[in-house]
């Protein structure tokens, strides 16, 4: 049987409970970190990092977070609103971008109508994808629609940043936060933390895009997504976690992940106003592919109708395929990352919202 380890400060023992039963259900391994005003209240982990060798989830274990890397990517363009305007024309920096219609803030809030690469591509090949979406003509009129680009966000919030600071997301990230804060997060994962990564499992019946029911709409969602999903062994390989998707291919630990949300909020990774203006609504409504409602800033996942962000209020982060829940509760001055290596369908999982009102309930008592 596994079991849970790890740390919780006096007062948030619910939650190691709940993680603990979370554990003893699973088919691998999870981590669960809260950090509050830089200190870390919760750090727990258990199970299996990887089912296949039967190596236990340690201390150092790192997983691939999947769309949890686009908040690392938001924050890295927050951190360039002085070079990168979210009000100006894409093709301001991006020369060879063949539409005047689309905004640098379309394609941070998901509205830019370019939700999948249409050419034969390799999705891993970021020089490729952006080759064809700059000739690629929107499906809706810039700004008119909210639908999430699952990796279409990376290849284009990925050329901006590049085109508009001379620097990639993987260097701003490693640069700005991971090296000067002791981050344990990689974009473009180095061969000496390969023995430290989980190994991903889909749940039977692993699904996405759980809201969607029409056929049609389907077909756009499987050209989304492309190989990414389809395979234990791509999402697994060195090949992929070499890859610096800015909108999937990050690797961290939930203490790390939970820092960078603690340390985002509070002032100490973006200039506040750069932030506030990130984390106010700049698209929502129901996913005119998917059928899901969504609330997003520039880039970063806002409270939704269907709680993704627990109970709060007042929240900014991003979720990740399979249940990864990382993000910030600013009001309660809290950083946390829900990390696990099992992948669940969104309609069946609960996990994270369990810990996440867990968390609450332990807030809520100690204020």
């Amino acid at each position: 049987m596994t079991t849970a380890q790890g740390t919780v400060r006096r007062g948030f023992e619910e939650v190691r409970d709940v993680f603990a039963d979370i554990v003893a259900d699973s088919r691998a391994g999870a981590a669960f970190a809260v950090v509050r005003r830089g200190e870390p209240v919760v750090d727990l982990w258990g199970g299996l990092a990887d089912p296949t060798t039967g190596r236990p989830w340690s201390a150092d274990t790192v997983c691939v977070m999947f769309s949890g890397t686009k908040g690392l990517t938001a924050a890295v363009a927050a951190a360039c609103l002085s070079e990168l305007d979210p009000e100006a024309p894409v093709r301001k920096y991006w020369l060879e971008f063949g539409s005047d219609d689309v905004l640098v803030s379309h394609v941070l809030s998901h509205t830019a109508g370019l939700p999948y690469v249409d050419g034969e591509h390799d999705f891993l090949d970021n020089e490729t994808a952006e080759r064809i979406l700059a000739k690629q003509k929107p499906l809706w009129t810039p700004g008119s629609r909210v639908a999430y680009h699952a990796l279409t966000y990376g290849y284009l919030a990925g050329a901006l940043v590049r085109r508009a600071t001379g620097r990639s997301v993987a260097t701003h990230l490693r640069e700005r936060f991971a090296r000067p804060h002791g981050l344990d997060l990689y974009l473009g994962t180095p061969p000496e933390v390969d023995s430290r990564v989980a190994r991903l499992v889909r749940a039977p019946g692993y699904r996405i895009s759980t809201f969607l029911r029409d056929a049609e709409r389907r077909k756009i969602v499987d050209r989304m997504y492309g190989a990414l999903l389809s395979s234990d062994e791509v999402i697994n390989s060195e090949r992929y976690r070499r890859a610096e998707l800015a909108a999937g291919s990050g690797v961290g630990s939930a203490r790390a992940m939970a820092t960078f949300y603690d340390l985002l909020a509070g002032g100490s990774l973006v200039p506040s106003s750069a932030l506030r203006r990130a984390t106010c609504t700049w698209a929502e409504g129901i996913d005119a592919i998917n059928d899901r409602p969504v609330h997003f800033g520039l880039g970063f996942e806002l409270p939704d109708p269907i709680g993704t962000y627990g109970p709060a209020t007042v929240a900014f982060g991003h979720s990740g395929a399979g249940g990864g829940r990382h993000g910030a509760w600013p009001e309660a001055e809290v950083g946390f990352s829900f990390l696990p290596a099992e992948l669940r369908s969104e309609d069946t999982d609960d996990r994270a919202s369990r810990l996440l009102e867990a968390l609450a309930s332990c807030l809520n008592r100690s204020a």
